[in-house]
């Protein structure tokens, strides 16, 4: 392998402190960044914990958060945060859309050590609400002002909806969906074509976009504004139209020097989803793919992590880098405190799972500890080795048994004891 003398993306701390998490070598991690199979965000050093997506590397999981015009409490979302991060998160998103956005995010960039993304297409849409009175009044000038602002903000990385363009929806609406645009951005920037009879600037003025972004350093994520928000309505015309135009930005994207990773779909049956993995990384040039789920049914509002994590385990596994979390609240209203635990623990189980199918260096050994705990019949050993340690010390502790070395549920006929007692036993010298 050819050496790579200089990544200009990522400074060689940075690089040496990502190689080293993810157990990979520092050459090859390098040639990767350059290539643009991986992007690396944060810093060493600095007050973002430095982070690595791609090909190779462990399956990253992502919070929401944020106030809505209904709920607009900033300790809430703070609490949020910790909360998320408390149980894993690698990265956290403000979806902020009510109150004072500026100071908000302000506040959770500043007690957020992670990695930090936003989708600025929402403030522009409550901005412009609030000064012409119509959403559809916003300019393009406005929608830079908003995403340079953001991005001065200290912000790591942006979805930005450039691929919802009048071609992509017109390619959409030749096939009707059952759900239509379920994305806000998505809908937002349609109908901000229809009104105008006008090309979207975020596609028009991409050039300019990239500027700001290269400036301070913000990774583009390209978002899915098109994405199919009903198991009926997956890999339809709109969708790949969507996508083919994401992967033409990819590589505008790295001609600028951006770092750049691209967005999946939000609903699909578990049979499409090898193959739109596939097809994703040959449109889209092999830059690391972000999903949201995908949910792969439509019936479990309440459940909707689990029908996630059954959908983001597969992605993953089929070469998914990136996993955004869905939680219990998800189609129903904002997440509350105890929502986002869940979606977060539900999520990393998806992107272990995948991790372990993918070979990443550390999954298996991770799984390795936790069954030889099991073995020695090691209940403290177990909690270390969990997912979630607090769960497993609270059940373990309210299913207490006579005999400390077993379970409630099998007790005297525990198979592990028996296998530990027969190898503790002399050998028969008869």
């Amino acid at each position: 392998m050819a050496a790579i003398a200089e990544t200009p993306l990522v400074d060689a701390a940075t690089l040496a402190a990502v190689a080293t998490e993810e157990k990979i070598e520092e050459e090859l991690l390098r040639q990767r960044v350059a290539e643009g199979t991986v992007v690396v965000m944060g810093r060493a050093g600095g007050s973002v914990r430095p982070l690595g997506i791609g090909l190779g590397l462990r399956t990253k999981v992502n919070a929401n958060l944020g106030t809505s015009p209904d709920s607009c409490s900033l300790e809430t979302e703070l609490r949020k945060l910790q909360a998320a991060l408390a149980v894993g998160a690698d990265t956290v998103m403000d979806l902020s859309t009510g109150g004072d956005l500026d100071a908000i995010r302000r506040e959770i960039r500043a007690a957020c050590p992670v990695v930090l993304g936003t989708v600025p297409i929402y403030q522009m849409a409550v901005e412009a609400e609030a000064r012409w009175g119509e959403v559809v009044k916003i300019t393009g000038d406005h929608m830079l002002e908003v995403i340079e602002q953001q991005a001065a903000d200290g912000v790591d990385f942006m979805t930005l909806h450039c691929g919802v363009t009048r071609a992509t929806v017109a390619a959409l609406r030749s096939e009707p969906r059952v759900c239509g645009i379920v994305s806000r951005g998505g809908s937002l920037l349609a109908h901000w074509m229809d009104v105008h009879q006008a090309e979207s600037p975020l596609y028009e003025r991409f050039d300019e976009l990239l500027a700001i972004l290269k400036k301070y350093g913000v990774a583009a994520s390209l978002g899915d504004g098109l994405r199919p928000g009903a198991t009926a309505d997956a890999s339809d015309a709109g969708q790949i139209a969507e996508t083919r135009v994401l992967g033409e930005l990819v590589l505008a994207c790295r001609e600028a020097g951006v770092p750049v990773f691209v967005e999946g779909p939000g609903h699909m049956p578990l049979d499409q989803i090898a193959g739109n993995v596939l097809l994703m990384k040959q449109l889209c040039y092999d830059a690391p793919f972000y999903v949201l789920g995908p949910l792969v049914t439509d019936v479990a509002p309440g459940y909707d992590h689990i029908t996630a994590a059954i959908g983001g385990a597969m992605c993953a596994a089929a070469g998914a880098d990136y996993l955004c979390y869905v939680t219990p609240a998800e189609h129903l209203g904002l997440p509350e405190e105890q929502d986002v635990i869940e979606g977060v623990i539900a999520c990393r189980l998806a992107a272990h799972a995948a991790d372990l199918v993918k070979g990443v260096p550390g999954a298996r050994e991770w799984d390795d500890r936790m069954s030889q705990a099991r073995a020695a019949l090691d209940w403290e050993g177990m909690a270390e080795s969990a997912l979630d340690p607090g769960t497993v010390r609270r059940v373990r502790g309210e299913g207490a048994t006579r005999d400390p070395k077993v379970c409630s549920m099998c007790g005297k006929f525990c198979s592990m004891k028996l296998q530990v007692t027969a190898a503790e036993q002399p050998p028969d010298c008869d």
